[in-house]
């Protein structure tokens, strides 16, 4: 039975589609539903990795497979279960979590690739980035433009674990990625951890530039975005929200953005990295968003649904939104948390989608 609005079977249209298979040719009225479907039919799928199932098995990889030239990371990546296998969180983004033991050091290298690290727990682990140490503790944000050299050491006497993002797969389809190996050794110099980084000091203070240093280069110059600051941030959101000032994304939902104090633009050209914070109670309004995003629960418990699926989160937890798929989080009452609410950090390929004006949100009625 042909299709709808499809010419009828005849020799004459065999013919024709055999010299099109001859001639490579695919004509557009047997594949303009899969081509140009009426909204976005991601590849991915909506799925949970919990923390405690992951923490596990990077530290047994951490006593079996060593740090070093070759393997450069021990970087352990989420696979959605609808990408064949492939290490991708989502079509454009890269999610692992990366496990260093005491006293190792991943060496120098630098890629293409823009990246961030997150860390949901430790600290003591700093990472050298162009020759500037950067301290790494919990709730700090540490975004990675680009072609900049980086290795991380761990001088404590505890192993210490974070998330990496990376728009490895956006790079991997568009075929323009590079890498390069760097120093075998860091100097004495870079293995004393400062309490600020040189970064941090030229750029970590609000609303202030520093009039004699330019920014060109892609992506943000702040190193690290500190978790005090972060937090303080949305609590105030909160409070003022409580005092009468309808300033919140919706009640009881207060979000930030982590932004390039240089341009005011995305820390990263291809990457948006957000925090959330949900009120104790609160259940957010369900949304459906061009593109795809990676959350990590970084306090907090309550229940998050993406479509049809729905799970119960707690701290370290990661899940994926699909390119227009809904989203909803409610926040436990009484979680426990730090700051008694649902802390989500997420990442996403929006800044893509808006230099490509492809990009799209709606509430979900």
């Amino acid at each position: 039975m042909k299709a709808p609005d499809q010419p009828d079977v005849t020799p004459a249209l065999e013919e024709l589609y055999r010299g099109f298979e001859q001639e490579l040719l695919v004509p557009l009225w047997t594949e303009i539903g899969d081509l140009m479907p009426t909204h976005p039919r991601s590849r991915a799928v909506p799925h949970l990795w919990k923390w405690e199932n992951l923490i596990k098995l990077a530290d047994q990889a951490g006593h079996i497979v060593p740090v070093g030239r070759g393997g450069e990371r021990r970087a352990i990546a989420l696979a959605n279960p609808a990408l064949g296998g492939r290490p991708f969180a989502t079509p454009t983004l890269w999610a692992a979590i990366q496990y260093l033991m005491p006293g190792e050091n991943a060496p120098e290298h630098r890629h293409s690739q823009h990246a961030f690290r997150f860390v949901v727990e430790g600290e003591g682990v700093w990472t050298v980035v162009g020759g500037d140490p950067v301290p790494m503790q919990r709730g700090d944000f540490l975004p990675q433009a680009g072609w900049n050299w980086h290795a991380h050491h761990n001088s404590t006497s505890k192993p210490m674990a974070w998330i990496d993002g990376l728009d490895i797969p956006f790079q991997y389809a568009t075929e323009a990625q590079f890498f390069e190996y760097g120093r075998d050794e860091i100097s004495d110099a870079e293995r004393i951890t400062p309490e600020r980084s040189r970064s941090e000091r030229l750029w970590g203070h609000t609303g202030l530039r520093p009039v004699s240093v330019k920014s060109t280069a892609p992506g943000s110059p702040l190193l690290n975005y500190k978790w005090a600051f972060t937090d303080a941030a949305l609590a105030d959101q909160l409070a003022l929200e409580a005092e009468g000032y309808a300033g919140t994304v919706e009640q009881g939902h207060a979000a930030v953005r982590y932004t390039d104090p240089a341009t005011g633009r995305d820390v990263l050209p291809t990457i948006r990295t957000e925090v959330h914070r949900i009120a104790s109670g609160v259940e957010t309004t369900p949304v459906k968003e061009t593109g795809s995003s990676v959350y990590q629960v970084f306090d907090g418990s309550g229940v998050i649904t993406v479509g049809d699926k729905s799970w119960t989160v707690s701290r370290g937890d990661l899940f994926v939104v699909p390119s227009w798929v809904p989203f909803s989080a409610k926040s436990e009452a009484g979680s426990g948390s730090d700051s008694g609410a649902l802390d989500l950090f997420r990442f996403s390929d929006s800044p893509v989608l808006e230099a490509l004006h492809l990009h799209r949100i709606e509430t979900v009625k």
